[in-house]
């Protein structure tokens, strides 16, 4: 059988490489760099500035005169891409990779670089681009990819939108020393997370001196003055740079999807449960169904359309995808916030624990945070929202044990060790 992938991201490439395993004839097509955005201009570099970013605030707690400068994380940001890079070069050894721009010509005969490309099964993987709001002077602004490659720290930055992406950047540059100021049109930063872990991380880092104001309408961009309206007043930041984070939209620029009949609404393409287009044998996953924008999701999404081009059954969740946010202090969530539990009028308990009572997390200089676990009537978890330290890591303790269907008289009966942060969780178990 012969596979054709458009997109060399995360979504596309992993499952090229799979799909290879499974000795599918498999051509990879992609106009990027491989790797697409997450690792060139999304969550790879922008996790190496975290890191850096940690650093200076953990010296900063134990009273170091010593901080890394932002020359040195951006040449480190570039060595990690290159490395990975490679590595994605090697894991595709039994892949053709074409490099170009791909458009359909028909449903089953891509056109790159001239060439007709024909397969049995196609998936398409383009991911997203960078969006943007219709307003006067967003073209000045620097996007999530722009923004990587700043020789030097600006003195203020300005950050549109309180996002997942928005506030990585600014926790980053606010950590470096920038004066920076968030702002969000909806009424808590991180729209879709748990409110009370919004409320919390806002507190967190209003703390740490980022000015975060919300329900704040950004109305033009005039230069580096950003004009915006709260509360039917108008109001201006002053910045050296913007930064225009407001999310991301598919990306189906080019790809002549009529030509191949595939339906698709400006939120993305239209896919079945299989993640099967319009177009029997036409699959598309990942950021450019619209759906939940991460790479993670993308390559098991890759993985489900690729055991049903192969007749194979998984028992992959989509409902129970984790993410995290790597500002400073981390959060993370899987499963039903308690307002989406609200909406769907289920009776539910929320057990929680305090970073501050936990051992480790004080011993760590890292108090502040906690831990949220929402169990129905029976006990079943639903879902559970962490902030503190490492708890993009923590999270998926509780991600596992709502896949195997553990119970909290189960889960409460699991030893952590001690002292460690995982204690967190069981803290939160036991409440």
């Amino acid at each position: 059988m012969r596979l054709l992938i458009i997109g060399g991201g995360p979504g596309g490439y992993e499952t090229a490489v799979e799909a290879a395993k499974r000795g599918l004839e498999v051509t990879l097509i992609s106009e990027g760099p491989l790797g697409g955005t997450c690792l060139n201009e999304g969550c790879i570099p922008t996790k190496t500035f975290c890191h850096y970013a940690e650093l200076i605030e953990q010296n900063l707690k134990a009273g170091l005169d010593c901080k890394p400068s932002f020359a040195a994380a951006a040449e480190r940001k570039q060595a990690v891409v290159e490395q990975l890079r490679s590595g994605i070069d090697m894991l595709l050894k039994n892949v053709q990779v074409v490099q170009g721009r791909a458009e359909f010509k028909d449903s089953r005969t891509v056109l790159c670089n001239g060439q007709e490309y024909t397969a049995d099964k196609i998936i398409i993987a383009t991911g997203s681009v960078s969006a943007s709001l219709p307003i006067p002077g967003a073209e000045s602004c620097l996007t999530s990819k722009e923004i990587l490659d700043l020789k030097e720290v600006p003195e203020s930055l300005c950050v549109i939108g309180g996002g997942v992406i928005g506030l990585e950047f600014a926790s980053i540059f606010r950590s470096f020393g920038s004066e920076v100021t968030v702002l969000e049109f909806c009424p808590n930063i991180l729209p879709r997370f748990d409110v009370d872990l919004a409320k919390r991380l806002k507190q967190s880092l209003s703390k740490r001196g980022i000015n975060i104001e919300v329900q704040a309408q950004v109305t033009r961009i005039d230069g580096n003055a950003v004009t915006y309206i709260k509360k039917d007043k108008e109001f201006t930041v002053l910045a050296d740079k913007v930064l225009m984070a407001v999310g991301r939209r598919p990306n189906v620029d080019g790809l002549n999807l009529e030509a191949a009949g595939v339906d698709y609404t400006r939120k993305g393409i239209t896919v079945n449960d299989r993640f099967e287009t319009s177009v029997p044998g036409v699959y598309a996953i990942g950021d450019v169904t619209g759906g939940i924008m991460l790479a993670h999701a993308a390559t098991y999404q890759g993985l489900h359309a690729l055991n049903s081009i192969c007749g194979q059954q998984d028992s992959i969740r989509f409902d129970l995808i984790p993410a995290a946010v790597f500002t400073m202090p981390q959060v993370a969530t899987v499963g039903l916030t308690e307002e989406q539990c609200k909406e769907q009028n289920l009776e539910v308990r929320c057990l929680k624990s305090f970073y501050r009572a936990n051992g480790k997390a004080v011993s760590m200089d890292e108090p502040d945070g906690y831990c949220k676990v929402i169990v129905d009537n029976d006990g079943k978890v639903l879902g559970a929202h962490i902030m503190g330290a490492h708890s993009s890591d923590l999270i998926h303790e509780i991600a596992t044990a709502m896949n195997m269907g553990a119970t909290l008289d189960k889960l409460q009966s699991v030893i952590h060790a001690h002292p460690t942060l995982s204690e967190v969780i069981q803290s939160a178990l036991h409440n």
